[in-house]
């Protein structure tokens, strides 16, 4: 089971980034998927999950600005995140079956 992420950079308030969860060992389709994300000097934050049934659910600092999705074909899971804000900055991991997470993805939102 391996989940790699990718799609973080540096964007300026108010910008957008897609980022992904390619996972391998293991189908999205039938398995819930998290995101989580760690600050500077900050605990790991849950942000949003999707479920085997495609129910998903946001922590309330992003929803509206935020959305999970998932491409079954491409056994992908996104995360695109909107109207972005300094305080999203973290490094950002998706979490899968037995909490199996990826390496991280680095967000910076700063002017």
């Amino acid at each position: 089971v391996q989940l790699v992420e990718s799609g973080g950079g540096w964007v300026q308030p108010g910008g957008s980034l897609r980022l992904s969860c390619a996972a391998s060992g293991f189908t999205v389709s039938t398995s819930a998927i998290s995101w989580a994300r760690q600050a500077p000097g900050k605990g790991l934050e849950w942000v949003s999950s999707i479920s085997s049934t495609g129910l998903t659910s946001y922590i309330d600092s992003v929803r509206g600005r935020f959305t999970v999705s998932r491409d079954n074909a491409k056994n992908t899971v996104y995360l695109q995140m909107n109207s972005l804000k300094t305080e999203d900055t973290a490094v950002y991991n998706c979490i899968g079956p037995h909490s199996v997470r990826g390496q991280g993805t680095q967000v910076t939102v700063s002017s």
